[in-house]
């Protein structure tokens, strides 16, 4: 199917947000950038690393990541973890993902009594 600029622009807009969710889930194990740049797309949440990168600074600015370094390997990396607020924050966008599917559900089926 071919998808043009207006319809790409709407998947880009609904996959936004679910970024967010992937990188908290995934970053219970502390996992650096690359690898879950790679990770994420091999899983469907395809983005680039000049979006990854500030999402997990800012993350990490509110509280939700906590980051170290790892200077074992020749090249230093920035590892991430998802801490006790980014989980809490995680459960409450799961609750609110649920919802929404079940709303979605509910207009797919056109039972909307």
């Amino acid at each position: 199917m071919e998808i043009d600029d207006t319809t790409a622009g709407h998947l880009q807009e609904l996959r936004r947000g679910t970024v967010v969710l992937a990188c908290l889930l995934s970053l219970r194990v502390p996992d650096y950038g690359y690898a879950l740049l790679e990770r994420l797309e091999t899983l469907g949440f395809a983005t680039d690393a000049g979006t990854l990168y500030p999402l997990l600074r800012r993350l990490e600015k509110q509280g939700f990541l906590s980051s170290s370094w790892n200077t074992d390997d020749a090249r230093p990396r920035k590892f991430y973890q998802t801490g006790a607020a980014g989980l809490a924050l995680a459960q409450t966008l799961l609750a609110d993902w649920s919802a929404i599917t079940e709303s979605i559900r509910t207009l797919t089926s056109g039972d909307e009594s």
